[in-house]
């Protein structure tokens, strides 16, 4: 689709429908997360502004090409049978049964061509920051033990609505059982690994918004987010929790900790010097 004038400044996802009329919305931003949409041969973003006369084509596939330095994402570091990788925000974290989507486990292989790399924990798709890889199977047996131990330590940065005053630390069980929205229950979890401590880092004025660091041991899915939106802080551009809109998702897992090893990735919303909890 070439776009018309009478498309330009709409959203993408929305602008789709011209192409994909019997498609919801919630399809269409699928199709831009997984890389099957670009606007003037590059992928694009569910929120991207269209202009006149841009390109817009959706593949059948999934995206290509599939080179980890296509999409971002590389090597952090490696110690200790351990390796942590990078992924971008809007690139899935491992394979999807029955599909060929951009993933970081299918790109394990040409990361790690000397080992049998295992990828031992996942991201949502629109979350940044570190995917932690067991380099043979004696650490990947390693990791199980010591999760269940609570011996390791995960740190999110996330920019939510509102303003956090003081530490909190959300004890509340989920309910994972619908298998897109989590719901938060009215009584705590008897496992104190699933628990989320918030702590505020800087208030935003400007935008109303603070950041925080959030520390975990053993995470349920989406359980940062879900618990930061039962406080009423909900994550900018999480929309599915509520959140108010924003370019993407504000949430980046920041560091990890695993026995002697500490791996750290960079945070692409909030500054170095000023993201440190």
């Amino acid at each position: 689709m070439i776009v018309p004038s009478a498309l330009s400044g709409i959203r993408l996802d929305r602008a789709l429908a011209e192409l994909l009329p019997e498609t919801g919305l919630r399809h269409r931003r699928r199709l831009c997360e997984e890389g099957r949409v670009t606007v003037n041969a590059r992928r694009a973003k569910p929120s991207l502004k269209l202009m006149e006369g841009m390109e817009v084509r959706v593949s059948e596939d999934s995206c290509e090409p599939a080179r980890p330095e296509d999409l971002g994402v590389y090597v952090l570091g490696a110690e200790d049978g351990f390796a942590a990788v990078y992924k971008p925000e809007g690139v899935h974290s491992a394979v999807i049964d029955g599909r060929t989507n951009c993933s970081v486990e299918a790109m394990l292989p040409a990361l790690f061509p000397e080992y049998a790399p295992v990828l031992l924990n996942r991201l949502d798709n629109p979350t940044s920051g570190i995917l932690l890889v067991a380099l043979n199977a004696g650490a990947a047996q390693r990791y199980q033990h010591i999760e269940d131990r609570g011996g390791i330590r995960k740190e999110y940065l996330a920019e939510v609505s509102g303003s956090v005053v003081a530490p909190v630390t959300i004890r509340r069980a989920l309910d994972v059982a619908d298998r897109r929205v989590v719901r938060v229950l009215d009584e705590d979890s008897s496992d104190p690994l699933r628990q989320t401590a918030v702590e505020p880092i800087r208030h935003e004025a400007s935008s109303a918004s603070t950041l925080v660091c959030c520390r975990i041991a053993k995470g349920a899915r989406h359980q940062i987010r879900v618990h930061l939106a039962s406080i009423g802080h909900p994550i900018l551009g999480d929309t599915l929790y509520a959140g108010p809109e924003a370019e993407r998702l504000h949430l980046h897992h920041y560091r990890l900790e695993i026995g002697q090893a500490v791996f750290q990735a960079p945070c692409p919303f909030a500054e170095e010097d000023s993201a440190q909890p």
